[in-house]
């Protein structure tokens, strides 16, 4: 009589196979999180620069102005502008959003993203020119950055322009 055998795996080739699974899944982890901060930080940056070109074109359409501001409920200005920002058309032209005036845009801010500035909003004029003297500048960066190239500074000139220039985190 013939002894058959049973197809399947035994306990060592599974314990093997596991083994190298969780050798595979520790070295991939800490490239897959620097990976998730680094795309966390570029779409904020491409939101900021959309939100500021809406803004720059609201202001020049609508012949009053434009603005952003940092705002944590959509609705009003205020708070930090890691909790997010809006975007509005300035219509009677002062700079800052007034009862009645039209949120275009609002942005919800990310965890684990620090966005900082040390003006409270950007406001562009009839002609697409920033309202203010000096350049303002945006700095957005993961909250656990380890010194890595992952920083991006987005500054507005006088005239309304954008620039953006990436950075180790300090």
């Amino acid at each position: 009589m013939r002894s058959e055998r049973q197809a399947g795996f035994t306990l060592t080739e599974l314990m093997v196979v596991i083994a190298i699974v969780a050798i595979l899944a520790a070295l991939a982890v800490p490239s897959f999180q620097q990976s998730i901060r680094s795309n966390r930080v570029a779409t904020a940056t491409n939101e900021m620069l959309a939100s500021l070109s809406l803004a720059r074109s609201e202001a020049i359409r609508n012949k009053a102005g434009g603005g952003v501001c940092p705002s944590a409920n959509g609705t009003a200005c205020g708070g930090d502008w890691s909790d997010g920002w809006l975007v509005w058309a300035d219509t009677n032209g002062n700079g800052t959003l007034d009862a009645g005036e039209t949120v275009l845009r609002y942005r919800h801010g990310t965890s684990g993203l620090t966005v900082t500035s040390d003006d409270t909003t950007v406001a562009f004029d009839p002609r697409g020119r920033r309202r203010g003297n000096s350049d303002q500048a945006f700095v957005l960066r993961p909250t656990e950055c380890g010194g890595q190239p992952l920083q991006r500074t987005v500054a507005v000139n006088a005239s309304g322009q954008v620039t953006t220039t990436r950075g180790n985190c300090s």
